[in-house]
């Protein structure tokens, strides 16, 4: 994957991402755009990896009935890949992952192992109510490794139950979107650039011009539209009221605070949680 591709794929595209991953993503393009290359090497299995996968067509591992599905990296709607690859994890993945386990007559509870900044807003929502659909079919706990942000925390939010360790952390309900004009660089270079459109508005948020008032109060538009999406969604999963999820203000929420607000159940190490979710929900007798 180069990287004009993956500038693609985070300009001007509304994203449910961590403000902080945003910053370094932004930094790195600024500094590397079209000279360097992001190499995509391939999820290697000899590294180091907390279970066994019961086989590559699944996407999980299988510990004492419970299926264990890995949310992790960046977020993307079409990876074509059930295992997280290259620093990312598709949402089409972690969808035939879930929809598998579901189905699956040796699995009796589901796992999401999430530590994720989150991502894409396309496609995470129509998996987030494929899982909260499925509440009731069988138990689903999402045990956050470290933490779970923006999209990680909307697909977290689905789960019975969520549970973050000490020095973890849940929220930033928000939405972000990126808009760099290379205008004056371009002209600093002694470059011309001509964008023929039909339709005065084809190509407003085009990073090679500025931004107009009206191209900035589209983007606003949809961004608002996509936070209020996730406002509505995060308390219709966790039986919040709205105002609640609205007046964090898209902040990241420490372990402790997190709990206390109602955006998670408990403070647990994920050997812990995990130890929880086998006896509380009588999958295993250990």
């Amino acid at each position: 994957m180069n990287l004009p591709h993956l500038a693609q794929r985070v300009f001007n595209t509304p994203l449910m991402l961590h403000p902080l991953k945003a910053e370094i993503v932004m930094t790195a393009l600024m500094e590397r755009f079209g000279i360097a290359r992001v190499s995509a090497g391939a999820w290697s299995d000899e590294e180091e990896k907390p279970f066994r996968r019961k086989g590559k067509e699944t996407g999980y591992d299988v510990l004492e009935g419970v299926a264990v599905i890995p949310v992790h990296g960046t977020l993307v709607q079409k990876l074509g890949s059930l295992r997280p690859y290259s620093g990312m994890t598709g949402y089409d993945g972690i969808r035939q992952s879930f929809l598998n386990a579901l189905h699956d007559p040796e699995v009796t509870a589901i796992c999401l192992d999430v530590d994720s900044p989150g991502g894409e807003v396309g496609g995470c929502f129509d998996l987030v109510d494929l899982i909260y659909a499925s509440r009731g079919k069988k138990p689903i706990h999402a045990i956050l490794t470290e933490s779970a942000y923006s999209a990680a925390y909307a697909i977290a939010s689905a789960a019975d139950r969520i549970v973050v360790p000490r020095t973890g952390g849940v929220g930033s309900i928000g939405c972000i979107v990126i808009h760099c004009d290379w205008s004056q660089r371009i002209e600093k270079e002694g470059l011309q650039v001509s964008i023929i459109t039909f339709g005065d508005r084809k190509a407003e948020t085009n990073s090679l011009r500025p931004l107009s008032d009206q191209a900035r109060a589209g983007i606003q538009a949809e961004v608002d539209a996509a936070g209020v999406l996730f406002v509505d969604t995060v308390a219709r999963n966790r039986g919040l009221a709205a105002s609640v999820v609205r007046n964090t203000q898209a902040a990241c929420l420490l372990s402790e605070e997190g709990v206390r607000l109602g955006f998670a159940d408990a403070v647990l190490s994920p050997d812990d949680a995990f130890y929880e979710l086998l006896t509380t929900t009588g999958v295993s007798h250990v």
